[in-house]
């Protein structure tokens, strides 16, 4: 899963993206003049892969991860035609997800913070991107047409094109439209940034952090968000005792970590599950999105067994913790073997039979 952090300068995009990350990015005000952003892994803490893995003793415990990464912020020229989609958009295209940064402190370069008008102004840069990617690919099919080239899946492509642009011309979404199947694969390839996941971080310093209720309703109206107090958050994650984080969560009324905050909301928001496997040789947690089939799951650990799959061998890690070993879940009847079409379910622990 990969998750792009964009916002305006000044918003405290970087300084979110070291309290997720435990780096030490550069968080000067305007610091950098990088095109390229900032990448980060995310280990997604999962108490079921620490407990299976002191079951286990494995040479080696895995747990899934979320690729951080930290864009250079929006500004007036940046979202020109020119500048805005060749330094920004072929970086932010290959994003799973999207998530907004806006600035709700105040510093000694902005004494007032506008959340919902910092997130109206990236929100039209994103419709404005998409609708340039549309006038571009309706300018070449009319280049096809006139010379003789149209074909009945150009002509196809057209219409959902127009009607695409008018939806994003009436300032909404592509997510907004509904497509079927021939649909979504003809414009998978566009990679639309307003067909994207898109939540809200609410970036608070110390005073205003859980004090907003009205700001974050209005946002919730139409966007999810998850509130961070960005800059304590940084300076906690930066800690080497444990205990002193804790007591000063704890006086921030902060229960989780940003990171486990940020991976709880997106798995959530996303829709996505984790399924693991175990063994002597490694215990792995494995991230898919909820309703993906045995067959899919296979595939997300190797081709070769989605290829040569049989069967999924199959059990809850409820069921190994209550049994206390794969011994005691065979004697309860909980072991099974599932087919290509099983639905994984959240905390399946599973073995693939497979054949090439």
């Amino acid at each position: 899963m990969k998750i792009g952090l964009l916002g305006l300068p000044n918003s405290g995009k970087t300084t979110i993206f070291n309290a997720l990350t435990k780096s030490e990015a550069d968080v000067n005000t305007y610091a950098s003049n990088r095109t390229e952003p900032n990448v980060a892994m995310v280990e997604v803490g999962d108490e079921r892969i620490t407990r299976l893995s002191n079951m286990y003793k494995p040479k080696k415990t895995t747990y899934a991860t979320i690729e951080m990464a930290d864009f250079v912020g929006f500004t007036a020229e940046s979202s020109t035609k020119e500048d805005f989609s060749t330094n920004q958009i072929s970086f932010i295209k290959n994003m799973d997800a999207l998530a907004l940064v806006v600035r709700n402190f105040t510093d000694d370069f902005m004494k007032n913070p506008t959340p919902l008008a910092d997130i109206e102004e990236i929100d039209s840069e994103l419709i404005l991107s998409d609708m340039i990617g549309v006038e571009n690919r309706l300018e070449r099919i009319e280049w096809n047409v006139k010379r003789g080239k149209g074909t009945n899946k150009l002509q196809f492509e057209e219409k959902l094109l127009r009607k695409i642009y008018q939806e994003l011309n009436n300032s909404r979404h592509v997510s907004d439209l509904p497509f079927n199947i021939d649909q979504e694969k003809l414009i998978s390839g566009f990679q639309f940034l307003t067909k994207k996941p898109f939540f809200i971080i609410l970036n608070s310093d110390e005073e205003t952090f859980g004090h907003d209720n009205d700001l974050i309703a209005k946002i919730k109206k139409k966007y999810n968000i998850i509130e961070f107090a960005g800059k304590f958050e940084m300076e906690l994650s930066q800690l080497s005792d444990e205990e002193d984080a804790t007591m000063f969560m704890e006086d921030m009324g902060i229960k989780e970590s940003a990171r486990d905050r940020l991976t709880s909301f997106a798995y959530e928001m996303l829709g996505y599950i984790s399924f693991i496997t175990v063994g002597t040789d490694e215990v792995r947690a494995w991230t898919i999105h909820d309703g993906s089939t045995a067959l899919e799951a296979a595939q997300t650990i190797h081709s070769d067994l989605a290829r040569g799959f049989i069967r999924a061998e199959c059990f809850s890690y409820k069921q190994l913790i209550d049994c206390g070993s794969e011994k005691g879940v065979r004697e309860k009847g909980y072991f099974r073997l599932e087919g290509k079409d099983y639905i994984i379910n959240d905390g399946d622990i599973l073995s693939i039979r497979f054949n090439v």
